[in-house]
């Protein structure tokens, strides 16, 4: 193996260096890991073209680091293309072709109402206008009989209409086909043959799920950005082989898991979490590194903030995601999609997040962002909006000379007329700065309250784990008013997602909707359904992980009958005989007890949805010892920094991280500048490096200043 000092040998070997960008809505994050050695950097995100800045930052380091292309053995990368694509509703012109009768599915919806008392509420409009949305003769039962053959005339007229009306891209969603999916592989054959080139996506491929608004809503979504996502990711591999590349190229899944460049381009609708899913696997593996089983993790970059509960070194999941909202961050109001996701609350609490006063005179923080163009006023690219950055520039937390790793020059100036403009209070940029920290600080904490209620959890007992451009800027902030007396920032915390990348296995996960009580399972033909998908599942893993050791986990979406919702329980990943029918009911009956707090029905159990994940051996989290030097830090200067807390000015101890040792201790006011970040540390906390170079801070008992 070389060295990273070898790199300009004529004939470069593979070294174990990888490769993780995120591209965000404010920055693209840019990781190199070279052994044990990392290097990043923070671009501002190319919206024309996204893969520029990625590009940009990945020269950057390889020049940094002395690698060249061919000796990279890896890059992993989430985009938020899908995500924009679908809330600007910039895809591609998208036709439905469904069962007759069903065509306004995506209209009508589940008729719930998000807010029972707006008379002008308004729900998000289908991707699919209704003139080309058409409904052809064809019917299958739920048990996947076919009741009514599929009218193949029908199929040609619809198909010479979507021809005519220049259709890029066509969403096949028949009643049923995830039992049988007979007739929408016939209509797509039809569709190919009439409409050459045309992009296609069938709902017993994209979801093939009961309900079908939700697995109608899935598709849509899929086909809209489908060839839009296509497109870029070959450019990118294009772009990655032409500049010496020639390792694999793997994208984050939402679920947590990477996957190739063909099933990405085929499923982009598993894109749409794909970075903050990175920042959930990036703070799972530090959980698991530090010995912590009850964690919170706080990711906030220039646009969002993203909440995440971990228990146990696993990050909570689910099966449903919205994305598009009406009303930005209300539930109920986007595209519902049924899709394995990293479960957690996003909110417009971001870097960029825009202050503002509303009709009532009062100060406002987010949901809009200033983005990467303009940008905060501090940036001095046209934004003049006073955003969450320049009240902390204004605050004294960031150095500007160390902003992004010196890469975006800032202008404090800028950031104190923009707020000064709000023209609230006595005008003076300092107060209007601590107003806008403590709004958005608050309403973050209060984002995680209401989360870990609906989760049937509680938050003072956890660590926080922070992470992102903007987060240690506020996380100590963040956890004093949650109650919470512990905060682990790990190193690299500027580009947590990116790392997570690094972090996280090649899996995938299919879904398949089978309705069967238990007391009358029908175990021949569950088995064959679960082993098909077992084996459907490895063949996609073993394409991007060649002989890696396989983890297989099985889960059962199950209710008691009569109840409109199921919970997940995890199954025996074998193939299952008579005397595990009382293993599933115990399985079951325990995961109830632990959502709804213990009532056992005696009702009979439908078993809807299956779930099988594989995924392949990738990173494993190792805990060392702690360190017990008691050496004091030594700092590199001073800043004079406004406390909200009190409101005053004070002289914060400056450190540099990367001057820092291991077992180090210091106490707070402090901060500590790295070259993505600023952690701040409040008067209440002190801190230590411990042995991973992570900073660990920790409340005084007695929460007395000193």
């Amino acid at each position: 193996m070389k060295s990273i000092t070898d790199a300009a040998s004529p004939a470069p070997a593979k070294v174990d260096a990888k490769i993780g960008a995120d591209i965000g809505g404010t920055f693209t994050d840019v990781v190199l890991e070279v052994g044990d050695r990392r290097y990043s950097t923070k671009l501002l995100t190319t919206y024309d073209a996204p893969e520029r800045a990625l590009l940009d930052g990945v020269i950057l380091l390889l020049d940094e680091a002395g690698i060249a292309p061919a000796e990279v053995s890896l890059v992993v990368h989430g985009t938020t293309l899908a995500t924009n694509a679908l809330i600007e509703r910039r895809g591609v012109k998208l036709a439905l072709l469904t069962t007759e009768g069903f065509r306004d599915v995506l209209a009508l919806g589940t008729e719930s109402r998000f807010d029972q008392y707006d008379i002008g509420m308004e729900k998000p409009d289908p991707l699919v206008p209704r003139r080309l949305r058409l409904g052809v003769p064809e019917r299958i039962d739920a048990l996947g009989n076919v009741l009514l053959p599929l009218n193949e005339d029908a199929v040609r007229a619809a198909a010479a209409q979507f021809r005519a009306e220049g259709v890029e891209s066509v969403a096949v969603a028949f009643l049923h086909s995830y039992v049988n999916p007979a007739n929408e592989v016939r209509a797509a054959e039809i569709l190919r043959e009439e409409i050459p080139g045309v992009a296609l996506s069938l709902s017993s491929e994209v979801s093939p799920e009961m309900r079908e608004y939700e697995r109608f809503s899935t598709t849509t979504a899929n086909a809209y950005v489908q060839p839009l996502v296509d497109a870029y990711l070959r450019r990118l591999e294009t772009k990655l082989t032409e500049m010496g590349f020639a390792c694999p190229l793997y994208l984050m899944l939402s679920s947590g898991g990477l996957t190739t460049v063909d099933i990405a381009a085929r499923f982009p609708v598993r894109l749409v979490e794909s970075g903050p899913a990175g920042g959930a696997i990036f703070a799972a593996s530090v959980a698991s590194e530090c010995g912590e089983d009850r964690v919170l993790a706080l990711d906030v970059g220039g646009t969002t903030a993203k909440i995440c509960l971990i228990n146990d070194g696993a990050p909570q999941t689910s099966q449903v995601f919205e994305v598009g909202r009406v009303h930005r961050f209300r539930k109920g109001s986007g595209l519902p999609l049924r899709i394995p996701v990293v479960e957690m609350v996003e909110i417009g609490a971001g870097g960029g997040s825009i202050a503002a006063v509303d009709s009532a005179g009062r100060l406002t923080v987010g949901p809009h962002s200033a983005g990467s163009e303009p940008g905060p006023a501090a940036y001095g690219r046209g934004g003049e909006r006073p955003t969450v950055t320049d009240a902390d520039i204004t605050l004294g937390r960031i150095d500007p000379s160390r902003f992004a790793g010196g890469k975006v020059t800032l202008h404090p100036e800028k950031s104190n007329a923009a707020l000064a403009g709000l023209g609230l209070w006595d005008g003076r940029a300092e107060t209007l700065a601590v107003g806008v920290s403590e709004i958005v600080d608050e309403t973050m904490a209060s984002a995680a309250r209401v989360h870990a209620v609906e989760q049937g959890m509680t938050l003072d007992e956890r660590t926080l784990i922070a992470f992102g451009g903007a987060a240690p800027l506020h996380a100590v902030s963040f956890a004093e008013k949650l109650g919470i007396g512990r905060v682990i920032i790990p190193s690299g915390a500027g580009v947590g997602s990116a790392v997570g990348f690094l972090r996280a296995p090649v899996s995938y996960e299919i879904a398949r909707s089978l309705n069967m009580r238990l007391d009358q399972a029908d175990l021949a033909r569950l088995n064959a359904l679960l082993d098909e998908m077992a084996a459907e599942a490895r063949g996609l893993v073993s394409a991007g992980a060649t002989g890696a050791d396989q983890n297989e986990r099985r889960v059962c979406f199950a209710r008691y009958q009569g109840q409109g919702y199921e919970i997940p329980f995890e199954i025996p990943a074998r193939r299952l005989g008579e005397a595990d029918i009382a293993v599933l009911q115990a399985g079951f009956e325990q995961a109830y007890r632990a959502q709804y707090g213990g009532m056992v029905l005696d009702l009979p159990i439908e078993m809807l949805t299956w779930r099988v994940n594989v995924s392949a051996s990738g990173f494993r989290a190792e805990a060392s010892e702690t360190a017990t030097t008691n050496k004091t830090a030594t700092p590199v200067g001073s800043r004079r920094v406004i406390d909200p807390t009190s409101g005053q000015a004070m002289d914060f101890a400056l450190y540099a991280r990367e001057a820092m040792q291991p077992g180090e201790r210091f106490s707070g006011p402090a901060l500590v500048a790295e070259r993505e970040t600023t952690t701040v540390v409040s008067p209440r906390f002190d801190g230590q490096m411990d042995e991973r170079g992570y900073l660990v801070l920790t409340r005084r008992e007695t929460g007395d200043a000193q």
